[in-house]
């Protein structure tokens, strides 16, 4: 995957430039207690020297401190890396109007500083990138696959319509000709044309990701590289004794359950576990899609976030066409659906398969930039992710898959200083990880004034759109 595009300073916007941004030179953390994000124990009164990169780290007091320095006491907070999600949407059609406006400060003030944009208009994304390098634009790095491969006959906007395996190898071609750093498939596309993708992917020396489509087991996928999967896509067919008949369709949640097998699940989680085939259960997505009438989110104060296009427009969209699929299948059901979903994504871990943090923001209905990612974290720990696990799914892990090991993910001398300063420990409770103090991005301090400004602006812009 290239990697060198999307590695990007990040500013922001001109004109609105707080007192701790304007002139900044270095910045100093002293006595703060760090949690790397690599394993080891949480290392307590530490020293950070920053600049655009993190410069030394150290006991306090045995640090040598530039002149100069912009210094923060942290005496009893907690500094991680910064978070990324690893599936968003934020250019989508019309169907996600504000992206600029809402999706990026709202990810910013809540601590993630990279995202994986998992289908979205390419032009669009492409000059938003540009304009976070250049200074005039506040917002995380942005790795992008552009349009989706779909079938023929698409359902999504951003999404390229695919019929046959030469149209696929095309598609391929254009796509990294115009800059995606990935490709994303869609569930439509045909399996013939999947695997033409998958194997013009590997030629033009890209990654896949993506849904398992409808006419794939997802231990075909896997065996074929696709590197991620999304939603669960595939997994619950492939763990079940009518795979067969469902890739012809007419599969639901009760009847994936009544079909389940544990052997045939051990056998598919094996073979996750051996490819490395990433997973990106999106399991706040995946509580309201199947939820959908049993979710009361009529009192959520964070839905002044929402722009009321998402609201009366784009979400209903997505609840018609899910209640339209369920049929009759009762509520209870689709919780014990949900439940197992939880279930499988802890076996999952436990035999070895890769996990990384995403939740399809602003794609399905009360799943907010940002907002949504620390659900999802607390979802990893209901799945028996430890503390320390669920932060690793959205810091270490996806530097791994990106292949930035060695300048995003974990708090070491020679990183990109994106950090999040938190007032509790995220490892004693997941749910700290909301609370944060302050934010580092790309050597830059956010102070909480500062995050306040970006939530200001963003339920500003929603409540008048």
């Amino acid at each position: 995957m290239k990697t060198v595009a999307f590695l990007v300073l990040l500013l922001l916007p001109a004109g609105s430039l707080p007192q701790t941004f304007a002139g900044q030179s270095a910045i100093v953390i002293t006595h703060v207690n760090i949690i790397d994000a690599t394993g080891r124990p949480v290392q307590p009164d530490m020293t950070l020297v920053i600049d655009r990169r993190i410069i030394a780290i150290g006991k306090t007091g045995q640090v040598r401190l530039p002149t100069g320095a912009t210094t923060v006491d942290a005496t009893g907070k907690f500094l991680i890396p910064g978070l990324w999600d690893m599936h968003v949407h934020m250019a989508f059609g019309d169907w996600l109007p504000g992206g600029k406006e809402v999706a990026l400060p709202l990810f910013v003030a809540n601590g993630v500083t990279g995202v994986r944009d998992m289908g979205g208009d390419l032009d669009i994304l492409l000059r938003w990138r540009d304009e976070i390098s250049a200074g005039s634009l506040v917002g995380p790095r942005i790795v992008l696959s552009g349009p989706m491969l779909d079938g023929p006959k698409m359902r999504f906007p951003s999404s390229v319509p695919i019929a046959t395996a030469e149209d696929g190898r095309k598609a391929v071609t254009e796509l990294r000709r115009k800059g995606a750093d990935f490709i994303k498939v869609q569930s439509f596309i045909p399996r013939d044309a999947y695997f033409a993708v998958a194997d013009e992917v590997k030629k033009q020396r890209l990654t896949l990701a993506g849904h398992v489509p409808d006419e794939v087991r997802a231990s075909e996928a896997s065996d074929a590289g696709q590197k991620s999967i999304e939603h669960l896509t595939g997994i619950f067919e492939g763990c079940s004794t009518a795979e067969d008949d469902f890739l012809k369709g007419g599969k639901s949640p009760g009847r994936l359950l009544e079909a389940y097998s544990a052997a045939r699940a051990a056998d598919l989680i094996a073979r996750l576990a051996r490819n490395r085939t990433w997973q990106v259960p999106t399991l706040v997505w995946e509580r309201g899609q199947w939820l959908i009438d049993d979710i009361d989110t009529s009192r959520d104060p964070l839905l002044k976030y929402a722009p009321s296009s998402w609201r009366n427009k784009t979400w209903p969209m997505f609840t018609e066409s899910i209640l339209k699929e369920l049929d009759t299948e009762a509520v209870s059901i689709r919780r014990r659906f949900v439940q197992k979903e939880i279930e499988i994504v802890g076996a999952m871990l436990r035999a070895g398969v890769p996990f990384m943090a995403g939740t399809d923001t602003a794609a399905g209905v009360d799943v907010l930039p940002g907002f949504s990612l620390h659900q999802e974290l607390e979802l990893f720990v209901q799945a028996g992710f430890t503390p320390l696990e669920a932060l690793q799914s959205a810091t270490l892990n996806p530097a791994q898959f990106l292949g930035l090991r060695d300048r995003i993910g974990t708090i070491e001398p020679g990183k990109l200083a994106s950090l999040v300063l938190l007032d509790a420990n995220p490892i004693e409770d997941i749910k700290n990880i909301r609370k944060i103090h302050a934010v580092v991005l790309n050597g830059r301090l956010l102070t909480r004034g500062d995050l306040d400004r970006l939530l200001g602006q963003a339920a500003s812009f929603a409540g008048s759109h």
